[in-house]
């Protein structure tokens, strides 16, 4: 009985590795139940307590990020779209929102507890299609928007006046639906390979909607193409030129600050009235005006906490692209199921803090959203 035991094991571990995608699906819960190694990462157990309290960190996040982006986008209307900044942000808050709504899908069938319920579909492999698989589009354009944002800052102080002539609110609507198209469109070739399926489960004894691939390998390799350009390529060249940028506004703000220390201090050593004194055509002048910096200053900000919180995806990503088993039902899945959840943390952080950045740092932000809630009106009725 024993080794008829292990024969049976050692079949199971030899189709997990060979990743042979229909008879993954099919016997998903065998995998999910396999040890794939001696000493394993988390036994199921364990990765259940640690799934559930990342879940509901995420989740809280998620609920702050809900309401967050409902009220950003009210407010980015509420302003107009007559400045170009409105409209890349008002398409930042507008994407966070999906991947906010399309997190607490996902996290809500991969909690344990829902997992086990007697439910009509099979909640780890649906969500992979509708949950998951659309959240993954959607943080590639919040990478992308928030590279344009970046890279925009970076054109505005290289050449103000050329950007000011091409960077319009006309051409900053058309660049948010080009990245929405090529980000989001191309990933969804991969979907032509898979079916929704109604499926008997023996050790269920119900038939329930489920999910398999197509075993055709011109749409295997189409998928895989998809999955290396849209999957890997993409978020990650997103996220250096956001690096790059940030690093690049960095240095120019600080120029700006010890350009503005250095006039601070030379009208104090040579008066107010002196002829040495700098001017505003002096040598050297930054042209950064303070508008300019405070909107260069909420960039770098929004792109610093990008970098922070998506830098568990990236890596992800990458590690997804190198190592054939790490994906959920591969050699590393356990690994990999708990970086996945830090990668949907890390959106849930990023999307909630939005709305804080930009009421402490955008007075006009801030004006605007307080009238929106009725505190401003509040506060003139409690003046008078």
């Amino acid at each position: 009985m024993h080794s008829t035991q292990t024969k049976s094991n050692d079949s199971l571990k030899e189709m997990v590795i060979t990743q042979d995608p229909v008879w993954l699906l099919n016997h998903c819960d065998e995998c999910l139940s396999l040890d794939n190694s001696p000493k394993p990462f988390l036994n199921d157990e364990q990765l259940d307590i640690v799934s559930l309290v990342l879940i509901s960190f995420i989740q809280l996040f998620n609920i702050i990020g809900l309401v967050g982006n409902i009220l950003s986008i009210a407010v980015f209307i509420k302003l107009g779209f007559s400045e170009p900044s409105h409209i890349s942000l008002l398409s930042l808050a507008a994407s966070d929102l999906a991947c906010v709504v399309l997190s607490i899908w996902t996290n809500l069938c991969f909690i344990p507890a829902f997992r086990d319920l007697r439910l009509p579909f099979h909640a780890i492999n649906i969500t992979t299609l509708t949950g998951a698989g659309l959240w993954s589009f959607i943080v590639r354009t919040v990478a992308w928007i928030t590279a344009f944002i970046s890279f925009e800052r970076c054109l505005c102080i290289l050449a103000p006046l050329k950007v000011k002539r091409y960077i319009t609110p006309k051409t900053t609507f058309t660049a948010m639906l080009l990245i929405a198209a090529l980000t989001i469109c191309p990933s969804f070739l991969i979907y032509i390979r898979w079916h929704f399926v109604w499926m008997f489960y023996p050790h269920l004894n119900a038939t329930i909607l489920d999910v398999i691939p197509i075993d055709n390998k011109y749409y295997i390799l189409l998928a895989t193409i998809v999955k290396y350009i849209c999957g890997v390529l993409q978020p990650l060249l997103a996220f250096a030129i956001v690096v790059l940028c940030t690093f690049f506004l960095i240095v120019q703000l600080r120029k700006v600050s010890s350009w503005r220390k250095s006039v601070t201090s030379g009208e104090h050593r040579w008066g107010q009235n002196s002829e040495e004194k700098p001017t505003p055509n002096a040598p050297g002048r930054n042209t950064i005006s303070q508008k300019e910096e405070r909107l260069v200053r909420l960039v770098v900000v929004i792109a610093t906490v990008f970098i922070v919180c998506f830098t568990p995806t990236s890596l992800q990503l990458l590690f997804s692209s190198l190592f054939e088993g790490f994906f959920y039902f591969g050699f590393y899945r356990r690994i990999y199921f708990v970086v996945q959840l830090i990668t949907f943390l890390g959106e849930a952080v990023s999307g909630a803090m939005n709305i804080l950045i930009y009421y402490n740092m955008s007075s006009k932000y801030r004006f605007t959203l307080r009238r929106l809630i009725g505190l401003e009106n509040q506060e003139q009725k409690s003046k008078i």
